[in-house]
């Protein structure tokens, strides 16, 4: 069994790295540039990212404990597969923002819970689920992994437009 440090430790580090020139990232800079609004853009990005890393940690912490182990081998060993693959490939922020009548939280908050569905990020927060079987743990590591890293884009962005 893993101890707690390691798998915040582990699940912060893997997710802030991944997260480093990732499409949510640029999401976020763009965000902060369009609304010049940081603490809303920031507890968006927080209430998404609990959301949608929750769902994947608890749905790889639940998929090791149903599957045969050799089973999740190979599907564990598929996932880092297609991330490493995955991460060769450049993100691109799509150009679909129109105005946003719902302001800067609500904007953020659908934006960022579904440009993280099916995102590397996500991928290897379903694997670190499995691999550790602590969704809790694995959610909060992975969270503030999205919340230093992005947090750090959004700041920035709103000290440079200022």
């Amino acid at each position: 069994m893993h101890d707690s440090l390691t798998i915040l430790f582990g699940s912060f580090s893997l997710v802030a790295v991944s997260e480093i020139g990732d499409k949510t990232q640029l999401l976020a800079f763009s965000l902060a540039a369009r609304f010049k609004k940081p603490v809303p853009i920031l507890t968006g990005i927080f209430v998404a990212t609990i959301l949608n890393h929750s769902l994947a940690a608890y749905l790889g912490s639940y998929a090791s404990l149903s599957l045969d182990p050799k089973i999740m081998g190979y599907i564990l060993s598929g996932l880092f597969i297609v991330f490493g693959i995955w991460t060769l490939k450049p993100d691109t922020l799509d150009d679909s923002q129109k105005n946003s009548r719902y302001g800067a939280f609500l904007t953020t908050l659908v934006l960022f819970f579904f440009a993280e569905m099916g995102d590397k990020t996500q991928f290897a927060t379903i694997a670190l689920g499995a691999k550790f079987q602590s969704a809790l743990l694995v959610t909060l590591g992975t969270t503030m992994g999205m919340m230093i890293i992005d947090g750090f884009a959004v700041v920035l962005c709103d000290r440079l437009a200022h």
